[in-house]
């Protein structure tokens, strides 16, 4: 005779056991954090190569549609919109520019003339006022645009990596410095949501949340817990040893400082040499051996540093799917930059309508790619029955 080997509660009654059910349907695996960072430098990379409006837009949706559906329900991932905002206020405040103070783009398309305002002759080459052109506001519009592009995919950065993951995922010569740009990534975050919680608490009490007598109000509260996690940042540093390095050879501090300072400047001649028409045949080799050097600087720089880590997060194959789609975008769009750049660059004198180039918009699509092979965010956690 068959036993029922179901477990049962205190009270005899079988307790129904769940199907097997895959834990890869329930929780995937997070993403690593730097894949999400190289990721979106590649959006902002191919953004500071064209000016094209079309194509800026759609680097916006693209990084956009993926915040939107692989964003985390959490503090720090509600900085995006900050970001955008930051961005319109950088392409307003970039038209005001143009507006007020006037542009060296020639026009002949006048929209209006501006009383203007007479300089003495040591402010040669700035003026207050006068006329206002197509030209010159369309010649902003871009300008400001990628800029706004770019802040727009650190934002989605922002949202979409754990800042205390990418901290513990750091190499060890980095890990002091990179604490410190944790903590100031994290400050905006932070700061938003208190802001958030304390007027939203206050419009709860019925206590006006808006204007100069709610800013007071809602500041206050805000730079206390500001300071309160300072506080408790700084015991929590000195509790697990922050700062703490082991004994090395002089010879190995002499040629870490060597290698890392002789990486960064190739690193930073060999990016000069690629920006630059000349130094186009130098640029990548330089750029290869500076940055071999700086890694073996790095690793080098690592041993003084007394840390483990506790789970740390794998570069697997979905990172570099994720990090590959960002790569392909720059590299697709820097070379149509080289072979099409009418397209990529409309031109503003004379002034002509731009349009969408069919393979460029397709390049960009391909960072799309995260929001189909990356784990869907987690909800919240719903309560099983006991």
């Amino acid at each position: 005779m068959a036993s029922d080997a179901r477990p049962r509660g205190r009270s005899g009654t079988a307790v129904p056991v769940p199907p097997d059910v895959p834990a890869s349907r329930h929780r995937g695996t997070p993403l690593h954090p730097g894949a999400w960072w190289l990721w979106a430098l590649a959006l902002g990379t191919a953004a500071t190569r064209t000016t094209n409006p079309l194509l800026l837009a759609l680097l916006i949706t693209v990084s956009g549609y993926v915040v939107a559906t692989r964003r985390p329900n959490a503090p720090w991932a509600r900085s995006y919109g900050a970001f955008v905002k930051l961005a319109l206020a950088v392409l307003l405040v970039r038209l005001l520019f143009a507006i007020v103070l006037g542009s060296p783009v020639p026009g002949t398309h006048v929209i209006v003339h501006l009383p203007e305002v007479p300089l003495p002759d040591w402010a040669q080459g700035i003026r207050l006022g006068g006329r206002v052109t197509a030209e010159a506001l369309t010649f902003a519009l871009y300008d400001g645009l990628k800029l706004a592009t770019l802040l727009i995919c650190v934002g989605a950065a922002n949202a979409l990596a754990n800042p205390s993951r990418l901290l513990k995922s750091l190499p060890g010569a980095l890990y002091e410095m990179g604490v410190a740009v944790v903590v100031a990534l994290t400050f905006a975050p932070n700061l938003i949501a208190d802001v958030q919680r304390l007027r939203a608490a206050r419009r709860l009490r019925g206590r006006p949340d808006k204007g100069l007598r709610g800013l007071l109000h809602v500041g206050l509260p805000v730079l206390e817990g500001a300071l309160e996690r300072s506080v408790a940042l700084a015991a929590a540093m000195d509790a697990r040893g922050y700062g703490r390095s082991a004994e090395v050879p002089p010879s190995v501090r002499r040629t870490t400082a060597a290698l890392t300072l002789g990486g960064l400047l190739g690193v930073c001649a060999g990016t000069y040499g690629l920006l630059t028409a000349e130094g186009g045949t130098y640029g990548l080799p330089v750029l290869l051996v500076g940055l071999a050097a700086a890694l073996a600087g790095l690793w080098l720089g690592g041993r003084r540093t007394l840390r483990t880590r506790y789970r740390p997060d794998r570069w697997d194959a979905r990172a570099w799917l994720v990090a590959g789609s960002g790569a392909a975008v720059a590299a697709l769009l820097a070379l149509a930059a080289g072979r099409d750049p009418a397209a990529l660059h409309p031109g503003v004198v004379p002034l002509v309508a731009p349009t969408l180039p069919l393979w460029p918009a397709a390049a960009v699509l391909i960072g799309l790619l995260p929001a189909f092979v990356t784990p869907a965010p987690e909800g919240a956690p719903r309560k099983e029955p006991s």
